[in-house]
């Protein structure tokens, strides 16, 4: 799968792509047929929200389920980013972020290079997240909020936020996002399941509560350049792995052959 040099330059002008249908339905729902095992094992790698206890993010999925080892590699999401960064590039960060009905809590505005600098010694913004929409994502459950040319203004000054969540995150304060939401607006990334987002390391996000009762869940894979890895190594593996092997893609069918052999 191959950008167009027109989705090209809207990633290079916004920061980030929404790529709708990406997946089929069958393919979504061999990834959400995994769930209910990933979410029910108590482990450091899933993190539960503050207050509710429900399941906000789980991490390390493709150390610990074949289907989302195959996620890892699949080429819709490989190849756009072999064309975005140009070289050999490893899984930094395999998670499923989650917003659970009523009690889904929110992100915080920040952009990911900060946690990636300050706590891993990445040296330079090079990271690409790769999210796929594992349910419909609406205006009512939680999207993702993004400031379109926030990465062009370069790293926005952050501090540490370990109070608000119960994932600790390296936060952009209210004044520097009020700036750069007035010169850039506000997009929400909605779309059915299956889509894809694409976005840089840089680029202003952030996610509210979901008070709605649908809840949603998205995949992301964060691609780091094997030349750009970490230097510091006192988070987790799950949180930033070691294993800096670059990522080659796999057969375009791997997750509808597993569909088939089920």
């Amino acid at each position: 799968m191959k950008l167009s040099p027109e989705q090209l330059a809207d990633f290079e002008e916004n920061g980030f792509l929404i790529l709708p249908d990406l997946f089929d339905s069958k393919e979504v729902a061999l990834l959400r047929a995994q769930l209910p095992a990933i979410l029910s094992e108590e482990c450091p790698e899933n993190i539960r929200e503050k207050h509710s206890g429900e399941v906000r993010t789980a991490m390390g999925l493709h150390l610990r389920n074949a289907v989302f080892a195959d996620l890892v590699r699949h080429p819709r999401l490989l190849e756009p980013a072999e064309q975005i960064l140009g070289e050999p590039f490893y899984a930094q960060q395999v998670k499923l972020n989650a917003k659970a009905p009523f009690s889904g809590e929110v992100w915080q505005w920040h952009y990911d290079f900060a946690t990636h600098h300050h706590e891993d010694g990445v040296p330079a913004p090079l990271a690409l997240n790769l999210h796929v929409f594992l349910d419909d994502v609406t205006a009512f459950n939680g999207p993702l909020w993004f400031v379109p040319g926030s990465h062009k203004h370069g790293p926005a000054p952050t501090s540490l936020d370990t109070a608000t969540t119960s994932y600790d995150l390296w936060t952009v304060d209210e004044d520097t996002t009020r700036r750069l939401i007035e010169a850039g607006g506000m997009v929400a990334a909605k779309g059915r399941a299956g889509t894809a987002l694409i976005f840089g390391d840089c680029l202003v996000h952030g996610s509210p509560n979901n008070m709605s009762p649908w809840g949603r869940w998205i995949f992301s894979l964060i691609v780091n350049p094997v030349s750009n890895a970490l230097t510091r190594e006192q988070r987790p593996d799950f949180k930033h792995h070691r294993d800096l092997t670059p990522l080659i893609p796999t057969a375009d069918d791997c997750l509808l052959n597993r569909v088939s052999a089920a």
